[in-house]
Protein backbone atom coordinates (compact mmCIF):
# COMPACT_ATOMS: atom_id res chain seq x y z
CA UNK A 1 0.00 0.00 0.00
CA UNK A 2 1.44 3.31 -1.02
CA UNK A 3 2.79 6.15 1.49
CA UNK A 4 0.24 9.25 1.95
CA UNK A 5 3.42 11.13 0.73
CA UNK A 6 3.61 9.24 -2.31
CA UNK A 7 0.16 8.93 -3.40
CA UNK A 8 -0.36 12.93 -2.64
CA UNK A 9 3.00 13.58 -4.64
CA UNK A 10 1.63 11.32 -8.07
CA UNK A 11 -1.87 13.55 -7.54
CA UNK A 12 0.43 17.30 -7.64
CA UNK A 13 2.75 16.20 -10.08
CA UNK A 14 -0.65 14.69 -12.28
CA UNK A 15 -2.02 18.11 -12.74
CA UNK A 16 0.70 20.03 -12.44
CA UNK A 17 0.08 21.75 -9.32
CA UNK A 18 4.35 20.81 -9.04
CA UNK A 19 6.37 21.41 -12.14
CA UNK A 20 9.89 20.30 -12.34
CA UNK A 21 12.06 21.80 -14.94
CA UNK A 22 15.77 21.15 -13.72
CA UNK A 23 17.23 22.25 -17.35
CA UNK A 24 15.12 25.03 -17.00
CA UNK A 25 14.55 27.10 -13.90
CA UNK A 26 11.50 29.39 -12.77
CA UNK A 27 12.21 32.38 -10.84
CA UNK A 28 10.22 33.03 -7.51
CA UNK A 29 9.45 36.26 -6.79
CA UNK A 30 12.04 36.34 -4.20
CA UNK A 31 14.55 36.28 -7.03
CA UNK A 32 15.88 32.76 -6.37
CA UNK A 33 16.55 30.41 -9.29
CA UNK A 34 14.48 26.94 -9.03
CA UNK A 35 13.88 23.88 -11.03
CA UNK A 36 10.26 23.57 -8.91
CA UNK A 37 7.08 25.27 -8.96
CA UNK A 38 4.34 24.31 -6.52
CA UNK A 39 0.75 25.88 -6.62
CA UNK A 40 -2.04 24.02 -4.53
CA UNK A 41 -3.98 26.02 -5.12
CA UNK A 42 -4.80 23.59 -8.60
CA UNK A 43 -6.06 21.05 -6.26
CA UNK A 44 -9.28 23.00 -5.42
CA UNK A 45 -10.50 22.50 -9.13
CA UNK A 46 -10.03 18.81 -8.96
CA UNK A 47 -13.48 17.40 -6.68
CA UNK A 48 -11.37 13.99 -5.83
CA UNK A 49 -8.12 15.47 -5.27
CA UNK A 50 -9.26 18.20 -3.26
CA UNK A 51 -11.62 15.65 -0.99
CA UNK A 52 -8.61 13.95 -0.58
CA UNK A 53 -6.17 16.46 0.74
CA UNK A 54 -9.37 17.38 3.01
CA UNK A 55 -9.63 13.98 4.69
CA UNK A 56 -5.86 13.30 5.17
CA UNK A 57 -5.58 16.98 7.33
CA UNK A 58 -8.30 16.23 9.11
CA UNK A 59 -7.06 12.81 9.74
CA UNK A 60 -3.76 14.16 10.78
CA UNK A 61 -4.89 16.75 12.66
CA UNK A 62 -7.20 14.69 14.81
CA UNK A 63 -4.21 12.18 15.30
CA UNK A 64 -1.58 14.74 16.12
CA UNK A 65 -3.61 17.59 17.79
CA UNK A 66 -6.33 16.49 19.66
CA UNK A 67 -8.74 18.87 21.59
CA UNK A 68 -8.04 21.46 18.70
CA UNK A 69 -10.75 24.55 19.35
CA UNK A 70 -10.59 26.49 16.04
CA UNK A 71 -9.06 26.34 12.74
CA UNK A 72 -6.81 29.05 11.44
CA UNK A 73 -6.28 29.15 7.53
CA UNK A 74 -3.01 31.33 6.16
CA UNK A 75 -3.80 33.70 3.51
CA UNK A 76 -3.98 33.12 0.38
CA UNK A 77 -3.20 29.93 -0.65
CA UNK A 78 -4.80 27.81 2.35
CA UNK A 79 -7.57 30.04 2.82
CA UNK A 80 -10.40 27.56 0.83
CA UNK A 81 -9.20 24.58 2.03
CA UNK A 82 -8.53 25.82 5.47
CA UNK A 83 -12.36 25.98 5.53
CA UNK A 84 -12.70 22.88 4.33
CA UNK A 85 -11.22 21.35 7.24
CA UNK A 86 -12.97 23.30 9.46
CA UNK A 87 -16.06 22.74 7.82
CA UNK A 88 -15.39 18.87 8.37
CA UNK A 89 -14.33 18.86 11.41
CA UNK A 90 -16.98 20.92 12.11
CA UNK A 91 -14.94 23.65 14.17
CA UNK A 92 -14.91 27.57 14.31
CA UNK A 93 -12.74 29.06 11.00
CA UNK A 94 -10.80 32.34 10.56
CA UNK A 95 -7.93 32.61 7.47
CA UNK A 96 -5.05 35.63 9.04
CA UNK A 97 -3.42 37.71 6.26
CA UNK A 98 -0.45 38.44 5.62
CA UNK A 99 -0.89 42.05 6.63
CA UNK A 100 -3.88 44.00 8.30
CA UNK A 101 -6.37 45.25 5.61
CA UNK A 102 -5.98 49.14 5.17
CA UNK A 103 -9.25 50.08 5.23
CA UNK A 104 -12.48 49.54 7.80
CA UNK A 105 -10.94 47.85 10.72
CA UNK A 106 -7.97 47.10 9.19
CA UNK A 107 -8.21 43.14 10.31
CA UNK A 108 -5.41 40.94 10.33
CA UNK A 109 -7.38 38.03 11.29
CA UNK A 110 -10.89 37.83 8.94
CA UNK A 111 -12.94 35.60 11.94
CA UNK A 112 -13.70 35.40 14.94
CA UNK A 113 -11.23 34.10 17.68
CA UNK A 114 -11.86 33.28 21.31
CA UNK A 115 -8.39 33.98 23.19
CA UNK A 116 -7.56 30.71 24.76
CA UNK A 117 -8.65 28.63 22.45
CA UNK A 118 -6.45 26.05 20.93
CA UNK A 119 -5.64 26.38 17.12
CA UNK A 120 -4.20 24.50 14.28
CA UNK A 121 -2.83 26.61 11.33
CA UNK A 122 -3.34 25.52 7.81
CA UNK A 123 -1.08 26.26 5.43
CA UNK A 124 -0.71 25.18 1.93
CA UNK A 125 3.33 25.32 1.38
CA UNK A 126 5.91 25.66 3.27
CA UNK A 127 9.02 27.41 1.89
CA UNK A 128 11.42 29.41 4.37
CA UNK A 129 8.42 29.34 6.80
CA UNK A 130 8.45 32.98 7.14
CA UNK A 131 4.89 33.78 6.21
CA UNK A 132 3.54 30.58 8.09
CA UNK A 133 5.20 31.51 11.32
CA UNK A 134 3.66 34.80 11.06
CA UNK A 135 0.44 33.51 10.93
CA UNK A 136 1.52 31.73 13.89
CA UNK A 137 2.46 34.78 15.97
CA UNK A 138 -0.64 36.71 14.78
CA UNK A 139 -2.91 33.70 16.39
CA UNK A 140 -0.80 33.95 19.58
CA UNK A 141 -0.70 37.63 19.48
CA UNK A 142 -4.85 36.98 19.73
CA UNK A 143 -3.99 35.28 22.67
CA UNK A 144 -4.81 31.71 21.44
CA UNK A 145 -2.93 28.66 22.07
CA UNK A 146 -1.11 27.90 18.57
CA UNK A 147 -0.77 23.52 18.92
CA UNK A 148 0.81 22.99 15.85
CA UNK A 149 0.21 23.75 11.69
CA UNK A 150 -0.79 20.63 9.52
CA UNK A 151 0.44 21.76 5.63
CA UNK A 152 -0.05 19.99 2.45
CA UNK A 153 3.55 19.87 1.13
CA UNK A 154 7.11 21.07 2.41
CA UNK A 155 10.13 21.86 0.76
CA UNK A 156 12.00 20.75 3.74
CA UNK A 157 14.51 23.63 3.93
CA UNK A 158 17.08 23.54 6.76
CA UNK A 159 16.44 27.10 7.39
CA UNK A 160 12.32 26.08 7.70
CA UNK A 161 12.84 22.81 9.99
CA UNK A 162 15.27 25.36 12.12
CA UNK A 163 12.42 28.52 12.38
CA UNK A 164 9.36 25.85 13.32
CA UNK A 165 11.77 24.36 16.11
CA UNK A 166 12.87 28.16 17.14
CA UNK A 167 8.91 29.10 17.18
CA UNK A 168 7.66 26.05 19.03
CA UNK A 169 5.43 24.79 16.61
CA UNK A 170 4.97 21.12 15.46
CA UNK A 171 4.84 21.30 11.78
CA UNK A 172 2.80 17.72 10.47
CA UNK A 173 2.52 17.44 6.18
CA UNK A 174 0.90 15.71 4.14
CA UNK A 175 3.91 15.61 1.25
CA UNK A 176 7.58 16.32 1.21
CA UNK A 177 10.10 16.91 -1.13
CA UNK A 178 12.15 13.59 -0.50
CA UNK A 179 8.56 11.50 -1.38
CA UNK A 180 7.93 13.64 -4.34
CA UNK A 181 11.64 13.47 -5.85
CA UNK A 182 11.12 9.08 -5.52
CA UNK A 183 7.65 9.56 -7.35
CA UNK A 184 8.72 11.85 -10.10
CA UNK A 185 11.74 9.21 -10.97
CA UNK A 186 9.24 6.37 -10.90
CA UNK A 187 6.81 8.31 -13.23
CA UNK A 188 9.70 9.19 -15.19
CA UNK A 189 8.59 12.38 -14.92
CA UNK A 190 12.54 13.43 -14.59
CA UNK A 191 15.76 11.66 -15.89
CA UNK A 192 17.48 10.11 -12.44
CA UNK A 193 20.16 12.19 -13.83
CA UNK A 194 18.29 15.35 -12.73
CA UNK A 195 17.97 14.01 -9.06
CA UNK A 196 21.67 15.24 -7.51
CA UNK A 197 20.25 18.73 -9.37
CA UNK A 198 16.84 18.68 -7.31
CA UNK A 199 18.82 17.55 -4.29
CA UNK A 200 21.63 20.39 -4.49
CA UNK A 201 18.57 23.27 -5.02
CA UNK A 202 17.53 22.33 -1.97
CA UNK A 203 20.52 22.55 0.37
CA UNK A 204 21.19 25.98 -0.34
CA UNK A 205 18.12 27.20 -2.91
CA UNK A 206 18.91 30.93 -2.54
CA UNK A 207 22.66 30.70 -4.10
CA UNK A 208 21.37 27.74 -6.53
CA UNK A 209 22.35 28.29 -10.17
CA UNK A 210 21.59 25.65 -12.81
CA UNK A 211 24.26 24.16 -15.15
CA UNK A 212 24.41 24.43 -18.39
CA UNK A 213 24.10 21.07 -20.01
Amino acid sequence: MKKIDHLLAEKLLEISAIKLQPDNPFTWASGWNSPIYTDNRKTLSYPEIRTFIKVELCRMIMENFPGVDAVAGVATGAIAQGALVADELNLPYVYVRSSPKDHGLENLIEGNLIPGQKVVVIEDLISTGKSSLKAVEAVRNAGCEVVGMAAIFTYGFPEAEEAFKNAGVELCTLGNYNAMLEVAVETEYIRQSDVETLKEWRINPSEWTPVAR
